[in-house]
């Protein structure tokens, strides 16, 4: 037990940190809508949609790679010198691809032109994660900063939009906002990384860059494919079926993705430690794996069922006009989170005993499906057809991370 408390204090950290950063969308999500209507906001998500989007070119696999590097040479600190370094110049060759790219585009395509201010500050959010160095410190396990970087940015978002959001076109300031409170937060918390280790940032060399763009290439490329999953159907709603489906659709979203966020961050906490389990071959080395794991689905299913009970007052918490459909599609959303408390666990495995190229091929194929679905099942299901999509591909991905890891190595006495 005594061992476990620290893990506990840790996580106890951790969780506060996201708590804040989960609940703080739902402080402003409301006034936003009652200020600049469903279709603004509906706006406002498709272009922040784009923008989470392209951050999986700018992190280039950083939050799963270079975490898993900094956990395994955490004791070496010229090692971590290069990684950190390294790591941040590949970042910066991404994030000038993204940008000279995005910003023609946003100009010149009319699907963006009309939006192209939108479009244009919701980059600051990329400039943002470029500056995020939160990968480099779930290695170190410093749960403090990453929770205390986490209320800054949030408390500056915050009284950014209570304070300069008054009418309805301030809703194209809505993302430049989130992107400015990264940006400020990140740029302090570097500072404080680089005066803590020391790190020589002039250090970098152009062939370890090259080096990590190679070597890191196809698990950025399932990435890109797990992105898409997650961000391409606001995008798709509103490209098919107009602003006010994206935005409707976005209020489910915005219920759902506190509990997705929470398992992804959730999966950013445990994943250092089931590697270096994993990678030291301790004894019980998936104790921690099933502790943290089933607690947190005890805990996903308890919250899934009151938000299946309180759906009429969520929904109306958000002003929309129309209220029945969104609490039946809420209702239905529930299984979503649920499957991924399955997933997400499975997918820690996948990765720490190094199954990274069946977990890129199952990524890639996945999405696909997902997409494909989406598209076929908008013109019968509206709403519904991302629901549908989502439950479907989470559904199929537990059957095949089963399959690698019963194939592999979850039937066999691990703990041996």
């Amino acid at each position: 037990m005594k061992n476990l408390f620290p893990h506990i204090k840790n996580l106890s950290i951790y969780g506060f940190g996201q708590l804040f950063n989960l609940v703080t969308p739902l402080l402003v999500v409301p006034y936003i809508i009652a200020v600049c209507g469903e279709e603004n906001f509906g706006k406002t998500a498709i272009a922040m949609a784009i923008s989470f989007f392209l951050i999986v070119f700018v992190d280039y696999g950083s939050d799963l790679i270079g975490t898993k590097e900094i956990v395994l040479h955490r004791e070496n600190q010229i090692k971590l010198n290069q990684i950190f370094c390294t790591t941040f110049g590949v970042k910066f060759i991404m994030l000038l691809l993204v940008l000279l790219v995005a910003i023609p585009v946003f100009i010149l395509v009319p699907f963006f032109k009309k939006e192209y201010v939108l479009f244009i500050f919701s980059l600051t959010v990329i400039v943002g994660q470029f500056l995020n160095p939160t990968w480099f410190l779930q290695g170190t396990e410093n749960v403090k900063w990453i929770t205390a970087i986490n209320l800054l940015s949030k408390t500056i978002y915050l009284l950014a939009v209570f304070g300069f959001i008054h009418k309805e076109a301030d809703y194209v300031y809505v993302n430049l906002f989130w992107g400015l409170g990264m940006i400020i937060a990140h740029i302090v918390l570097l500072i404080l990384i680089l005066k803590k280790h020391s790190f020589n940032i002039m250090s970098i060399t152009f062939s370890n860059v090259l080096s990590q763009l190679k070597e890191d290439f196809s698990l950025f490329w399932s990435q890109i494919f797990t992105s898409l999953q997650m961000y391409a159907p606001v995008a798709l709603l509103g490209f098919f079926g107009g602003n006010l489906l994206a935005g409707q659709y976005k209020i489910i979203d915005q219920v759902i993705v506190i509990f997705k966020t929470y398992i992804y961050l959730f999966f950013n906490f445990v994943f250092p430690k089931v590697c270096f389990d994993v990678e030291n071959n301790t004894n019980n080395k998936l104790q921690n794996w099933r502790l943290f794991n089933g607690v947190n689905f005890v805990f996903i299913i308890i919250s899934m069922v009151l938000v299946y009970i309180f759906a009429n007052p969520i929904i109306n918490y958000f002003n929309p006009k129309e209220t029945k459909p969104l609490v039946d599609a809420l209702r239905f959303a529930v299984f979503i989170p649920i499957l991924l408390a399955v997933s997400i666990p499975l997918k820690q495995l996948v990765l720490a005993y190094n199954f990274k190229r069946f977990y890129v091929q199952i990524t890639m194929v996945m999405v696909v499906f997902n997409l494909v679905a989406l598209v076929f099942m908008i013109q019968y299901f509206k709403l519904y057809s991302v629901l549908y999509a989502l439950v479907a591909t989470d559904l199929l991905v537990i059957l095949f991370y089963l399959y690698c890891i019963r194939k592999q190595t979850f039937l066999k006495p691990l703990d041996a």
